[in-house]
């Protein structure tokens, strides 16, 4: 396996272009790769192979979008690619249903900003200025709103701050912060 891969933004990006057709998934990767990096910044990690694992790990949804398939169908595509065993693992990790336990401060990261990314990105569409002034308590009181991003699954997004030794404002403040340069991307303003 090729580790510079694990650290290849633009075919990391190239992958998702092909295998994602879906804007809105796109800009789900976009937005927890963002959150992803800042984390890596912040804790000393390597951001590029962690932008990357973000970019990828819901790659294969639109073509297996089922629990029995997703991520595991996405696997075998990215070890032929040559990912490497812990780039893979950490995708399969994100997903509680495929049984991978979180071991690694990647794996632990990546299920965190996961659903938060896309719960914050969410809360930044129904505001006119997007996630500027986005603040903790609206995002939790949001949370408290079962119909509001129904698809998110609000103990993932405990859980996930609870893994990472965050308090959950901290944590929201945090994928908040990072979202905002990457704004435009997300289709938010700003």
């Amino acid at each position: 396996m090729d580790e510079a891969i694990a650290r290849d933004r633009d075919r990391a990006l190239a992958l998702l272009h092909e295998w994602v057709a879906s804007e809105g998934l796109r800009r789900h990767a976009y937005a927890v790769e963002a959150a992803l990096r800042a984390y890596a910044r912040d804790l000393g990690e390597d951001e590029d192979a962690w932008g990357c694992v973000a970019l990828l790990h819901d790659f294969d949804w639109e073509r297996h979008p089922t629990l029995e398939s997703h991520p595991q169908d996405g696997e075998p595509v990215l070890r032929d690619l040559g990912y490497p065993d812990w780039f893979r693992r950490a995708i399969l990790a994100h997903a509680d249903h495929t049984g991978v336990p979180r071991v690694t401060p990647l794996e632990h990261h990546l299920y965190a900003c996961d659903e938060m990314s896309g719960f914050v990105h969410a809360c930044a569409l129904v505001r006119p200025q997007g996630l500027e002034g986005l603040e903790p308590r609206s995002v939790r009181k949001k949370l408290k709103q079962r119909s509001f991003a129904a698809g998110v699954n609000r103990d993932d997004v405990v859980r996930g701050a609870e893994e990472i030794g965050r308090d959950l404002d901290e944590h929201i403040a945090f994928v908040v912060a990072a979202l905002q340069p990457v704004a435009g991307e997300l289709g938010l303003p700003g």
